[in-house]
């Protein structure tokens, strides 16, 4: 029973997270946001593309996706009562989650990066990390205009966020979650992590502060 309760919750997250905000969104508009810009089904393309009103709803979906997916496996192994833990149960789903983003069944396993749906998931796992994850993103984007490395940076701070900040003693699957959703968010942002070293990745300069003078 414990075990098909935890197999259903991963199953759940991965069907959730195959909802993608932008490609569901681009459908009713007749449009494919894969076929536009980066060809990247996230946030920051529809943004580029599709503009603030497109970009604002499909982060409104994907990380709403990855919080209900982590809720609702949490709050099916405490309804019914069963040996899992609730957060084994979450950690499960949200990580699902956002595998169903990146490789979204309904959608030719061609999805997008996953940032915010890993959101959503640490929304619920972890809500005191939110704060310091959102900091160092907005510091990095304003210095330097680069949205993929402040998202990989972000990603990276959960780990010593859980340690720090989180409760004590920590639960191992807070920490498997942070390590394994950090290694994740650099793997789907590999692409830009090259461009980067090729000095060709794309930098968002309305949210520059730090620009060089000329």
């Amino acid at each position: 029973m414990t075990v098909l309760i935890l197999i259903a919750s991963v199953l759940l997250g991965y069907l959730l997270g195959s909802i993608s905000g932008s490609l569901v969104l681009g459908r009713w508009q007749g449009v494919d946001i894969r076929t536009q810009g980066s060809g990247n089904a996230g946030g920051t393309n529809a943004l580029r593309t599709r503009g603030w009103r497109f970009a604002l709803a499909v982060v409104v979906i994907d990380v709403g996706k990855g919080a209900l997916a982590v809720w609702l496996a949490m709050t099916l192994v405490s309804a019914l009562a069963v040996d899992a833990n609730p957060m084994v149960a979450g950690v499960g789903a949200g990580l699902a989650a956002f595998a169903g983003h990146v490789y979204p069944v309904f959608f030719g396993f061609r999805g997008g990066k996953g940032a915010g749906t890993a959101v959503g998931a640490v929304a619920v796992l972890a809500p005191w990390a939110i704060l310091p994850m959102f900091g160092v993103w907005l510091l990095t984007v304003l210095a330097t205009g680069y949205v993929g490395l402040a998202t990989i940076l972000a990603g990276l701070v959960l780990v010593p966020t859980i340690w720090w900040l989180g409760p004590e003693p920590v639960p191992m699957a807070l920490v498997v979650f942070a390590l394994t959703l950090a290694v994740l968010i650099v793997f789907t942002h590999r692409s830009n992590l090259a461009r980067l070293r090729d000095g060709t990745e794309n930098r968002f300069e309305k949210a520059r502060l730090l620009r060089r003078r000329r």
